[in-house]
């Protein structure tokens, strides 16, 4: 049964003690701030509503005093916004200090029904309260007790007000957990039930960080058309503004960022303002105006000083990169050090959760290490390499004690760099094996991170699917309840009542179709993301074991006192560790790339042995190298095992082949040939530990190439046959796909 909620507003006017002065009307209507006090009655039994959520601007309250009054900071012409899960969002423009009072007709008549005193309707309406704010309380702490509360809400027959607030919070509690794609499902299920401006403009930031911004401009575009608040028109113009900038429309993005800062300039919304300035600085940088864009800067640092701290500190972050990006290094330098002097005595914790709607590239980490980095960094832009030196190894001590190894593995690869280009070999090399130790440290944690992310994911996928079971029982047991209101109405007409069965069972079948479907579908979801982290894995196992046997290689010079070869060998395999670290995060590299990594890395082998091979690599004119893609270090373990357990061991000197040859218009032969000792003679020369290392190896590579042929629909085969019929040499032959 439908039932419409009526509700009215009634605002009485508190009488304050004297007569109101010109002098507070003038601060009044001039943008003062003032405590406003609210309240919310019920009209039938004059109770307050304790639960409803009262907003002015950004700010925004849930909890309320002994006497029902919410209190917030106000001024006059900013909107009110008061909120609840069983009446409409009612919307105030505040025309004075007045004390406002709401007067609510029949809050609770959607979910009474006729059977239920009032005292039974108030008890199970301070249930359902009490299961959200325990869910609401849990959700950034354990996410299964919140989940808990949530089911608890969805089990009891609640009104579908109710019901629509329940899986916005489901989705807000989704959202914390960065799990953006389940959130979004239980966004547009709450608005299915009931449309409301606050969930349709959760829903549109969620598709923004979850990087679908086709589906959140839409949404964005629909919010357009609703009867909104001041402040959600800006936040709806800003947000449309980032989804434009995202999709590289500038001129659009532009203009929606204008829109908005000139509503939150009349308005005076200052709390948007900076961010809606450097994010116009930021677009008139891209378009070539760097004049502009450094006026709209200095706005930006201006009315950042007049914020709160913490957002004073994110917002001249946002400036710093700015600066970073159009080169302005000294400017970077300075506004860095100025935020570095402020934030060790600030709790941070506010700033984090102010900006945790922005997308992960736009957030940025006020941390003294982190800080300290990109303030080494700018001084490397401006080969400053002496105060280079000195905040990098200022981020290599914070980060250590912090455990931040993320930010102590790039500090120390840039802090060899510095060493190698001032010509300090010794310290370059020393600090580049504290980089390898810190990767061999990363690798650990990463792998533990992989192993906790693996549990959270199974947790969320089970406890979703207990929710979504839960909706299906309800469904089941609403259809239950029809089935039996109509059996004792037709209870003279059998055949009618055996149709209803017939129909209630295929019903039934089509529900377990439908869950086993969602089930198949998590399933397959989840082998992607085992696929994507075991390739992960993979690849962080190969570097280690590729950057080690390098260094072996920079010993030996040094063993023999070949300085000069040293330096040599130090230069070309830093350009080569460089290239293979940037493409470490890859599936799939151009095979260009691939190329120029392969006849560095050969080259660098060739300079070691010289006495044992020579090499040529070829490429077939016919072939159209930027057609294809190649996983990154696909090639290299092939190669280094022909050199290393082929033509090392042969008395005279070898030969290397590799060629790169066409068989058809969709496919290209890598062949990889050695005329060495062979596989079999080399494997009767192995010691027991060296067997066992090389079946790892070739594991890890068979299990990487099994793992991307299921994804990618077999576009990679390899073939390894002996070279010759007397079982010397080998020969390895990648077939590789467009």
């Amino acid at each position: 049964m439908k039932v419409s909620l009526r509700f009215y507003i009634t605002f009485l006017l508190s009488i304050l003690s004297g007569a109101i002065v010109s002098a507070q009307n003038f601060v009044l209507d001039n943008g003062g701030g003032f405590e406003l006090k609210v309240k919310i009655v019920h009209k039938d039994t004059g109770e307050y509503v304790k639960d409803a959520n009262i907003s002015v601007n950004a700010f925004s309250t849930s909890r309320c005093d002994i006497h029902g009054v919410y209190r917030v900071k106000a001024r006059v012409n900013d909107e009110l916004r008061v909120s609840h899960p069983d009446f409409e969002t009612v919307i105030h423009t505040i025309t004075s200090d007045e004390d406002i009072k709401i007067v609510i007709e029949d809050i609770d008549k959607i979910s009474r029904s006729s059977f239920m005193s009032k005292s039974k309707v108030r008890r199970r309406t301070s249930n359902y309260t009490q299961l959200i704010d325990s869910a609401n309380f849990y959700k950034e702490k354990d996410l299964d007790k919140s989940l808990t509360f949530i089911e608890e809400a969805l089990k009891a027959n609640e009104s579908r007000s109710r019901n629509a607030n329940t899986y916005k919070i489901l989705g807000d509690i989704y959202f914390f957990w960065k799990q953006y794609d389940i959130a979004i499902s239980n966004y547009k299920i709450s608005l299915q039930i009931n449309e409301k401006t606050e969930t349709l403009l959760q829903l549109a930031k969620t598709q923004y960080l979850a990087k679908k911004y086709d589906d959140s401009k839409k949404t964005y575009t629909k919010l357009k058309d609703k009867s909104l608040s001041i402040y959600n028109q800006v936040q709806i113009l800003q947000g449309l503004g980032d989804v434009s900038i995202k999709q590289k429309e500038y001129k659009e993005g532009k203009s929606y960022y204008e829109k908005a800062l000139k509503i939150a300039n009349e308005k005076f919304i200052n709390d948007v303002v900076p961010d809606l300035n450097a994010k116009l600085a930021n677009v008139y940088a891209k378009e070539g105006n760097i004049n502009k864009a450094n006026t709209a800067v200095l706005n930006t640092l201006k009315q950042a000083s007049e914020l709160a701290e913490e957002p004073s500190l994110q917002v001249q972050q946002e400036v710093a990169d700015f600066y970073n990006e159009t080169k302005q290094y000294d400017n970077e330098i300075k506004l860095r050090k100025e935020i570095l002097k402020n934030v060790d005595k600030n709790d941070l914790n506010t700033v984090v959760k102010k900006y945790e709607n922005k997308s992960t590239e736009e957030k940025d980490s006020l941390t003294s290490q982190r800080l300290n980095y990109k303030i080494g960094n700018a001084y490397i832009q401006k080969e400053n390499y002496p105060e280079a030196i000195e905040y990098l190894e200022k981020s290599i001590v914070e980060a250590d004690k912090k455990e931040d190894f993320e930010v102590q593995k790039h500090a120390t690869r840039k802090l060899s760099e510095v060493y190698a280009t001032v010509g300090d070999y010794i310290n370059a090399l020393k600090t580049y094996r504290d980089f390898v130790d810190i990767v061999d440290t990363l690798y650990i944690k990463k792998e533990q991170e992989i192993y906790q992310i693996k549990r959270l994911t199974k947790k969320i996928a089970d406890n979703q699917s207990r929710i979504a079971i839960l909706e299906r029982d309800k469904e089941l047991s609403d259809s239950k309840i029809s089935l039996a209101i109509k059996d004792k109405e037709l209870t003279l007409e059998k055949s009618k009542t055996q149709l209803v069965v017939i129909y209630s069972l295929i019903g039934g079948l089509l529900l377990m179709s439908l869950l086993a479907f969602y089930k198949h579908r998590s399933t397959q979801k989840q082998q992607l993301a085992n696929n994507l982290l075991a390739l992960k894995s993979m690849r962080s196992q190969m570097n280690p074991h590729f950057i080690f046997n390098a260094l072996n290689s920079v010993n030996s010079f040094i063993a023999v006192n070949d300085e000069r070869n040293a330096n040599r060998y130090l230069s070309e395999f830093s350009v080569l560790m460089r290239s293979v670290l940037e493409n470490s995060d890859e599936d799939f590299i151009p095979f260009t790339k691939e190329i120029e990594l392969l006849e560095l890395y050969v080259k660098l082998e060739h300079n070691r042995f010289k006495d044992k091979f020579d090499y040529t690599i070829t490429v077939d004119k016919s072939i159209d190298i930027e057609q294809f893609q190649i996983p990154p270090m696909l090639l290299q373990p092939y190669i280094e095992n022909a050199i290393w357990h082929g033509l090392r061991y042969k008395k005279e000197k070898g030969k290397l082949t590799i060629a790169i040859d066409k068989k058809s218009e969709e496919t290209i032969a890598i062949t990889i040939t050695d005329d060495g000792i062979g596989r079999k003679r080399s494997l009767e020369m192995k010691t027991k530990n060296q067997l066992k290392q090389k079946s790892k190896g070739m594991s890890t590579i068979k299990n990487r190439i099994a793992i991307l042929n299921d994804m990618y629909q077999d576009k990679i085969e390899v073939k390894i046959t002996d070279a010759f019929e007397d079982g010397s040499g080998t020969r390895v032959e990648v077939i590789l796909k467009k």
